[in-house]
């Protein structure tokens, strides 16, 4: 299996779910000629489906070359790579088997392609988690499948925009259920997960990490809930231990209603919509979901399959294309960092945001 290393990167695209807006996105996306002077694209789809969406948008003039081999990509133009050849029904808008049925195939071809080292990086579009479902693909979505597919320990859903970085201990599990899936350890996980990805993926030298409560005013000193005590607290504490410049944990509501997570580099939510809310809310540009800890680099767009408007020409793909240049920005820190670190006199030359933990965290209320 050869490397695709020496070359522009090469980015693969999944598709998502066919009946949604992903293809579109897509489309819209590579329509921009100026894309290939960054990158080389690989679309993990099939013809006929992309033609269904490119029919729908006639102003956008765009032409893709077929390879059904990812070591022989045309670095000058947008590959696509037939994961398919049967005929298959596209009913834009529909939730259905079939549209979660392609949307897996596309992921699991270029997700093996990914950690092949036939594409460098990958860019998934929207699926819908409700049918994916199988006893092939059993899993709540992308992060869960990734981090199985490589057999790491753990990853993290970290979300980055210009202006802010939000990690999450728990993603996709039902509000009920979430303070019994808080444990110290998985704590301690997640902070060396991002606090690896901020040095490494971000090149930010000494990364400062905020740790946000799980209970409403981090618990009250145990009034309101005993995680923060009993859990949370140990787990920062051991985390410091271990050369993490982790602080809180902080009252999400006035952590974020107070602009505190200017302060840091990281931020760590418990929860789902502790984290995703002030994100999608605060965030300066658009916002991209980046799985953290995997060996490849796997971005997302920050939003859904979007049903209600699919077929109709109307998708943004603002996100779509940020989750590209973020993709492209990690790998290349990656290789900076890497670079850097291959020599141990050379890590003094690391000198980015290598700040020490000054008085901008110490007036910020735990």
């Amino acid at each position: 299996m050869s490397s695709v290393t020496d070359k522009k990167p090469v980015i693969g695209l999944t598709c998502g779910d066919i009946n949604g807006i992903g293809i579109e996105i897509i489309i819209k996306t590579l329509a921009d000629n100026r894309i290939l002077d960054l990158c080389t694209p690989v679309v993990f789809g099939n013809n006929k489906v992309l033609n269904f969406y490119r029919k729908g948008l006639p102003e956008i003039n765009i032409n893709f070359t077929s390879t059904r081999e990812l070591n022989r990509v045309n670095y000058k133009q947008i590959n696509l790579f037939n994961c398919w050849e049967e005929e298959v029904n596209v009913n834009p808008g529909i939730l259905n088997e079939i549209g979660g049925k392609y949307a897996v195939k596309s992921l699991t071809v270029a997700a093996k392609a990914l950690k092949d080292n036939f594409i460098n990086g990958l860019v998934t579009a929207p699926l819908h988690k409700s049918n994916t479902q199988s006893d092939q693909f059993n899993f709540t979505g992308h992060t869960p499948y990734l981090k199985n597919l490589y057999g790491a320990q753990d990853v993290a859903m970290f979300m980055i925009a210009e202006n802010m970085r939000v990690g999450l201990v728990t993603e996709h599990v039902p509000v009920k259920d979430i303070a019994g899936h808080i444990t110290k350890e998985g704590i301690i996980s997640k902070l060396q997960i991002i606090n690896n990805s901020l040095k490494r993926d971000f090149n930010i030298n000494k990364p400062r990490i905020a740790v946000l409560g799980l209970n409403p005013h981090a618990g009250d000193e145990g009034l309101i809930g005993k995680e923060e005590e009993e859990i949370i607290r140990p787990a920062i504490k051991e985390a410091k231990q271990r050369d993490i410049f982790c602080f809180g944990p902080y009252p999400a509501d006035a952590f974020f209603a107070r602009g505190h997570y200017e302060k840091f580099d990281g931020v760590l939510a418990m929860y789902h919509d502790q984290g995703l809310i002030p994100f999608k809310s605060l965030a300066i540009g658009e916002g991209v979901n980046y799985t953290a800890g995997l060996p490849g680099v796997r971005t997302s767009p920050d939003h859904g399959v979007a049903f209600d408007i699919a077929g109709q020409g109307k998708a943004d793909e603002s996100s779509f294309r940020e989750a590209i240049y973020k993709c492209l920005d990690i790998i290349n820190g990656r290789i900076e960092y890497d670079e850097q670190h291959k020599n141990p006199l050379n890590k003094m030359s690391s000198v980015v945001n290598a700040n020490m933990v000054d008085e901008r965290i110490s007036d910020i209320p735990e």
